[in-house]
């Protein structure tokens, strides 16, 4: 078996502000839109780039959110982007409505990590890679 792809399935109350941030403001594009046959509805794919499952130990899970925030604030999910400007990236999501949980920092994994409150629920990582070692 080969898997071809990681789609990541977010079912969001507020359909049009999530849409609004993922493709508008986060610069995701819109591969598909599909609309229930009632027209009561629908699910648009966003391409996200490069897709990776990070599994994550409890205790190294509380370390990175030390890192990355200064204490423990995240669930058992967290969506991480690449970007190639964190604190540009930071800064229009915040201009957008987002709550920053964290300004970016420079991590020892050496990227620049913001922490946000996303819509739909979800806590983001806005990360730029500077060059240096993986976690």
């Amino acid at each position: 078996m080969t898997v071809r792809q990681l789609r990541l399935a977010v079912t969001a109350d507020d359909y049009e502000a999530a849409l609004r941030f993922y493709r508008d403001v986060l610069g995701l594009t819109e591969q598909a839109t599909y609309h229930r046959p009632d027209g009561d509805g629908r699910v648009t794919i966003l391409e996200a780039g490069r897709a990776t499952l990070e599994l994550i130990e409890p205790a190294y899970a509380e370390y990175i959110d030390e890192v990355e925030v200064g204490r423990r604030v995240a669930g058992h999910v967290r969506v991480a982007f690449e970007v190639d400007d964190s604190a540009a990236a930071t800064a229009r999501a915040a201009e957008a409505g987002l709550e920053v949980i964290a300004e970016p920092r420079r991590t020892p994994w050496d990227s620049l990590n913001a922490r946000l409150d996303g819509p739909a629920h979800l806590q983001l990582t806005i990360f730029q890679e500077l060059g240096g070692s993986a976690r």
